[in-house]
């Protein structure tokens, strides 16, 4: 395994040096990890964000959050503003972009009027036209490694199948359950999607708040994906809201409970089949604890409003 570069605040100054005439007044290391690591500077009158990963794929993720930003700001949602991208200056893939006015949604005591919100840019990204399925769509050249169709992406990318396979080997769900859920994979490649531009983590850590409640910025695109909406969007949005929470959001998209009833089982069902390489992972970390958890969570021990 090739051993990763090191990232510190001296490679960060390279980067700003390169771009910036002037030294930055302020440089500091606010966020890092394995292979992501964020740096946080003030160059005269500008306060910048830069993140750098010593992993050299990640500039293709990188390229996809620029493109995705552009076009949802177009649609007057509110986001980041990236300045560049590249990895020529470090070798390392590297963004910088403007830091955004406002503290993390999490930080904050929410009411409803937040969730409204995310519903309405989530239905302005969403109406975002775009062509293929899954990480490679209209912001990259290629074509070799794009899925045409649903059906391609589902069967042969997302792997449905081979992820109720893990669900039921890990035995995650009772047998009626298991029984339902493949009755359900075998014709979800068959379901007439199109697609559009999904954040694909629209949740509350992803957003930043102004002092008057209102979203400043949706950030974090890396999940960004062309696919199949409102259905793969609201899988992932809703997964840890509050009942109270998941109808402001939807109030905000703009659906109607009776048009919700409908689109619901697929939607339950694009968010069980996300458990199966969370399950993968536990069972490797033997994270019994967590395994426990999804057992329960998958069997529906929560759901207290259905008979």
């Amino acid at each position: 395994m090739k051993k990763l570069e090191k990232v510190t605040t001296e490679t960060a100054r390279a980067v700003f040096a390169h771009y910036f005439s002037k030294k930055p007044k302020e440089l500091q290391q606010i966020h890092g990890g394995v292979t992501n690591f964020v740096f946080e500077a003030t160059i005269g009158n500008e306060d910048l964000i830069l993140r750098i990963s010593n992993r050299p794929t990640k500039l293709q993720y990188f390229m996809k959050e620029q493109w995705a930003v552009r076009a949802a700001h177009a649609k007057n949602v509110p986001t980041p503003e990236i300045l560049e991208v590249g990895n020529d200056i470090i070798a390392m893939p590297y963004m910088v972009m403007r830091r955004v006015e406002g503290e993390p949604a999490t930080a904050r005591v929410i009411d409803l009027d937040i969730y409204r919100q995310m519903g309405a840019h989530a239905a302005a990204i969403n109406s975002i036209a775009t062509s293929d399925f899954g990480h490679i769509f209209d912001w990259s050249r290629n074509r070799l490694s794009r899925c045409h169709s649903w059906k391609e992406y589902i069967t042969e990318n997302f792997k449905a199948t081979e992820r109720v396979e893990t669900l039921a080997r890990y035995k995650m769900l009772r047998q009626a359950n298991l029984k339902k859920l493949k009755a359900a994979v075998r014709k979800l490649p068959g379901l007439k999607a199109q697609p559009t531009l999904n954040h694909g983590d629209l949740r509350l850590k992803n957003v930043m708040l102004n002092g008057k409640g209102k979203i400043s910025a949706i950030i974090d695109w890396e999940h960004a994906t062309s696919n199949w909406a409102p259905y793969w969007e609201l899988a992932i949005s809703l997964h840890d809201l509050g009942i109270d929470e998941k109808e402001a959001f939807l109030d905000g998209y703009g659906i109607a409970p009776k048009e919700f009833q409908k689109m619901s089982g697929t939607i339950k069902l694009l968010n069980i089949l996300h458990y199966g390489p969370i399950v993968e992972r536990a069972v490797k970390t033997k994270d019994r604890p967590a395994l426990a958890r999804f057992e329960q969570r998958l069997n529906g021990a929560f759901d207290l409003f259905c008979p």
